[in-house]
């Protein structure tokens, strides 16, 4: 079991001290002290590493079983003795272009938060050590936790989304820039483009009920002065998913472009085709009327007969050329 605990501590008065090593005599402790709570920091834990925890904790059954599967939407579920909160947190490598997704579970209660982690992507530690640096925060016990927490998740979202706009305006100059680059692996990147948004989306977007819950009345082991913090998550959180909204607009816009650009090039190049065809068509006709056997022929016993049917053909395709030429189809 040690080896899923992250960090295990008793925040008094908010300082972090040290307390009992078992979950029982801790979280008595806790509760008897009143201004005090505990926070245990677990990392993938296994269905029987779990149990412990789920029994003295007295942690719905319907949430350990969501906290150990993963693969859950963010959302927020109100039980009898706890909260139980899910989120995502986003990386964004820009060297792969990927957007990599992680889950971030926390059980809120009286005097104890339970936090577990799957995946790399989570601020849990970061947040841990800026809360312990800011002791009037952490006074507002377990609901201060929660809001570090998803203040720390909801900026992350803030720097990814910076990161994909910017990714985004290059993407747009390579579409819109002259013709000539290969059009195929410009497609290819606006579709992946548009596959990590949607990644993003699923993210950030269900989070918005869980943060409007959180910032209202109604929601236990929230206090009412922690209610405004929740409130300026939500308004970060909304600019994110207005830009996420925006991005992916701008995406189906870009890709449409693209199609009408490579359908022009591709008219442009039928074009080409044609005019050439049609240049190589007119001596082709000539030639094959004068090689069928025939006695009579026009000219065909004249000593300039011949010149003067390559001259013909030479300036019927020259009539040609400047004709498609003067249309823009060469």
């Amino acid at each position: 079991m040690r080896g899923v605990i992250v960090d295990c501590a008793i925040y008094r008065d908010g300082r972090r001290t040290d307390g009992p090593a078992d979950f029982s005599d801790a979280l008595a402790e806790a509760r008897a002290e009143g201004n005090s709570f505990l926070w245990v920091g677990l990392h993938e834990p296994t269905e029987a590493e779990f149990e412990l925890v789920t029994s003295e904790f007295g942690l719905h059954p319907l949430a350990v079983e969501d906290a150990l599967k993963a693969h859950q939407r963010p959302k927020l579920e109100v039980y009898k003795d706890s909260l139980f909160i899910v989120l995502k947190p986003v990386r964004y490598d820009d060297a792969a272009d990927t957007v990599t997704t992680s889950e971030l579970m926390l059980f809120v209660g009286d005097s104890f938060v339970v936090t577990v982690r799957h995946g790399e992507g989570s601020p849990l530690a970061e947040v841990r050590h800026r809360l312990e640096q800011e002791p009037e925060v952490l006074r507002h016990g377990p609901a201060a936790v929660l809001y570090a927490v998803s203040d720390a998740v909801v900026d992350q979202y803030v720097e990814v989304a910076s990161e994909l706009q910017v990714d985004l305006e290059e993407l747009e100059t390579e579409v819109f820039a002259p013709v000539g680059g290969d059009t195929r692996n410009t497609a290819s990147r606006i579709y992946g483009f548009k596959r990590q948004v949607l990644e993003f989306r699923r993210a950030s977007g269900p989070l918005t009920d869980p943060v409007t819950r959180l910032s209202g009345a109604g929601v236990p082991f929230v206090p009412e002065p922690s209610r405004p913090f929740f409130r300026d998550v939500g308004d970060h959180l909304a600019k994110v998913n207005e830009t996420v909204e925006g991005l992916d607009r701008l995406l189906t816009d870009i890709l449409s472009a693209h199609l009408a650009q490579m359908g022009v090039q591709q008219n442009d190049d039928m074009r080409k085709i044609s005019a050439w065809a049609a240049m190589a068509a007119v001596p082709t006709m000539i030639a094959g009327i004068y090689g069928m056997n025939f006695a009579h022929m026009p000219e065909l016993r004249q000593p300039w007969g011949y010149p003067a049917v390559v001259a013909l053909m030479a300036g019927l395709v020259f009539a040609l050329h400047r004709y498609f030429k003067r249309r823009g189809w060469l």
